[in-house]
């Protein structure tokens, strides 16, 4: 699954996921999925990701609310033109959800501003049937 960002700010979002076998464990409830954001900067300076915000939904409608500080641990500066890659995982009670969210940047110049993420789907294989 991949989704993609309006291009209304500097900054495109592109998302893949994978459900992940070996970490989940269908019998207790507990779905494993990775997923891998690629964020560009089209705009025409530096940009520094500051925070994230998430909202994981399952498909019972429970919702897992995550803010925090950076990404995997950074608070990456992306110039002009550039990309920035990691991969991250969440874990649900079903074997359907889905997540959306946004980043908390700020540019060279100083302007704080959100770059949306798209909702996007973390699907076992097995719910496609």
């Amino acid at each position: 699954m991949t989704a993609s960002n309006p291009s209304n700010n500097p900054i495109a979002i592109n998302v893949a996921t994978a459900f992940l076998a070996e970490q989940s464990a269908p019998e207790y409830d507990r779905y494993a999925f990775s997923y891998t954001i690629t964020i560009t900067n089209n705009g025409e300076e530096n940009v520094q990701l500051l925070s994230r915000h998430w909202l994981i939904t399952d498909s019972d409608n429970r919702v897992q609310e995550v803010r925090g500080e950076g990404v995997v641990g950074q608070q990456p500066t992306i110039p002009p033109g550039e990309s920035y890659q990691y991969t991250s995982g969440a874990i649900l009670e079903t074997a359907a959800g889905t997540m959306e969210g946004s980043y908390q940047m700020i540019s060279a110049s100083g302007e704080l501003f959100e770059a949306p993420i798209a909702t996007f789907s973390l699907i076992h294989p097995s719910a496609l049937h």
